[in-house]
């Protein structure tokens, strides 16, 4: 018996430090930890002055800053999230932002801002600028964007962050039952990000089978365990009152239009009317090629005339004035920068004025702007162009038309969502599929391709506002070799050009199209025919759309039926 007193001993011994352990060990899972969560480390902030952006339920990558007491976003932001219509000229150190009957402009750096010249005091800075790497970074006052903008924003400190909403759908609310506190993640041991109070509300973000994800009222999403939640319900945010924003009105018109291009590159082609015009029944308007921007400071060249003007009227056409980026240096060998003009604020107003100026001289019904040397650094700068002469042509009565390629990722800047606002009309010339200068030979604009711009133009454009344009030409092309060549020709020309290089022709179901070709030697003579066959079979694909008409590159170049064709068309 003496003997196993001793083992009993050690064994109570052992058993009562394993348990200790154990006890210990559950303990320490079980038991809630009271480590506080790195609140810089959370929100991402780096820099003191930067204001993280809980924008609905997620918090953004970008960040406001705040100087003296006023919260900032940079221009990213604001086109990204709010409102795309706010517009830095980089040039003249100028703020602006176009209402469709006004522009707001304030100086870089300043607080005071003009509406329509008239001077109104913010009571803030209302943007300013700072050197960030290689580049110019601008910030625009968060109140300043929130007058012309709705949305709803709160800033809250410990760190400063700010919540933002410009949606308020429908959620999920709970409030809080006991107090508790909000973890970083799910679980006990999980850092805590604030305490939270009974009576507390809380947006349930996910619920799993203990904890669920949820938002607090000052921006925080974490964790909080389903025991301390009740009263979980459904809601619907109450929202500010906003003021009402100016509406962009339209001149489209209810019935199909059909334009027509006159090309006229003097004085003289003026007199060339009646003769564009004598078989074009169903033309009901005329766009002559009269101004060419002419240097960089947005004066113009115009060949417009008042009788031109009288005389379509009788005929009743609507004359729809073309302006032009090409054109004087196709004509002089003189080159404009046209990124140089749009850039800045005083060229740009040289411009429009002009413009106006051309139109009222002569009566002119309409403008057609064809600017078709923008690219990627000046996309924005041309989009901003627009706004302010919508406004203008909007106050004077006049159709605003622009004329765009057959859109691809490669020419998104030209912006045709923000084009199908403001301007009454988006043309899109459905030709050029293969052009003078392509690589390779093809059609000028087979069925295919007519489609493909239809269709892409209206994910971005109300389809009555687009009108797609024919091409009245062919081109023949030439391959020798590696080295491809073309000409383009009247649709009237067609038949004398295949008899000329004795070339076979037949129907071409993938194009639409009449095909030609012939062969001399090592050249290969090849034609994708525009005839009124092909005319009449885009026609009839653009019937399938509620298009707000047809256009046509150009005036004289087209057999006399192909009117019928259009006339059939406009009245289906």
């Amino acid at each position: 018996m003496k003997k196993i007193i001793p083992v009993l001993v050690a064994l109570a011994l052992i058993v009562i430090v394993a348990g200790a352990a154990f006890g210990s060990r559950l303990i320490e899972r079980y038991t809630y930890s009271q480590e506080k969560a790195d609140m810089y480390e959370y929100f991402h902030i780096i820099k003191e002055e930067e204001v993280p952006i809980m924008l609905q339920d997620e918090l953004l990558e970008e960040k406001a800053v705040m100087q003296d007491g006023c919260c900032y976003f940079d221009l990213n932001t604001v086109h990204t999230y709010f409102n795309d219509r706010f517009y830095v000229d980089k040039t003249e150190q100028l703020l602006l932002y176009t209402t469709p009957t006004e522009v707001i402009r304030a100086d870089i750096g300043a607080s005071a801002y003009q509406v329509d010249g008239e001077e109104k005091e913010a009571g803030y800075c209302v943007s300013f600028s700072r050197q960030q790497d290689d580049s110019v970074v601008y910030y625009i006052a968060v109140d300043f964007v929130k007058q012309y903008t709705d949305f709803t924003y709160e800033v809250f400190d410990g760190p400063c962050r700010m919540q933002v909403y410009n949606q308020w759908p429908e959620r999920q609310v709970a409030d809080i039952k006991k107090d508790t506190n909000v973890r970083l993640l799910g679980g006990v041991k999980s850092p805590i990000l604030r305490g939270i109070a009974e009576g507390e509300q809380v947006t349930v973000l996910e619920q799993m089978e203990k904890w669920s994800k949820v938002k607090t009222e000052d921006a925080f999403i974490g964790y909080v365990e389903n025991r301390y939640l009740e009263n979980e319900r459904t809601e619907t945010p109450q929202v500010e009152a906003f003021p009402p924003r100016p509406e962009y009105t339209s001149l489209t018109k209810e019935e199909k239009i059909c334009l027509g291009w006159h090309a006229i590159y003097a004085d003289s082609g003026n007199g060339t009317l009646d003769e564009v015009t004598a078989a074009s029944s169903s033309l009901t308007v005329i766009a002559p090629t009269w101004f060419s921007i002419n240097d960089n400071s947005g004066t113009l060249r115009s060949f417009a005339s008042a009788s031109y003007v009288d005389k379509a009227h009788e005929k009743g056409l609507e004359v729809w004035g073309v302006v032009d980026d090409f054109n004087y240096k196709n004509d002089t060998g003189t080159g404009i920068d046209i990124g140089s003009v749009l850039a800045a604020t005083t060229s740009r107003t040289t411009l429009i004025d002009q413009i106006m100026r051309g139109a009222a001289d002569c009566g002119m019904d309409g403008i057609n702007i064809d600017f078709e040397n923008i690219n990627e650094t000046c996309g924005e700068d041309f989009i901003q162009f627009l706004r302010e002469l919508s406004i203008r042509c909007r106050k004077e009565g006049l159709v605003l038309s622009v004329d765009n390629y057959v859109p691809y990722h490669f020419n998104s800047y030209y912006d045709l969502e923000e084009q199908g606002v403001l301007a009454d009309y988006v043309i899109i010339m459905g030709y050029d599929e293969h052009w003078a200068g392509s690589p390779e030979a093809g059609s000028v604009a087979s069925l295919g391709y007519v489609r493909y711009g239809i269709e892409k133009a209206a994910e971005m454009v109300p389809s009555r506002k687009i009108v797609n344009a024919l091409p009245f030409y062919t081109r023949l092309w030439r391959t020798e070799g590696t080295v491809v060549t073309s000409e383009a020709y009247p649709m009237t020309s067609v038949d004398k050009v295949i008899a000329d290089y004795g070339m076979e022709s037949w129907w071409d179901e993938e194009t639409s199209q009449n095909y030609a070709e012939a062969r001399n030697g090592d050249v290969l003579y090849q034609m994708w025919i525009e005839d009124p066959q092909s005319i009449g079979a885009k026609l009839t694909l653009m019937q399938g759309y509620d298009l707000g008409g047809v256009a046509a590159w150009r005036l004289g170049f087209e057999p006399a039926v192909v009117w019928d064709l259009i006339g059939a068309y406009r009245k289906q």
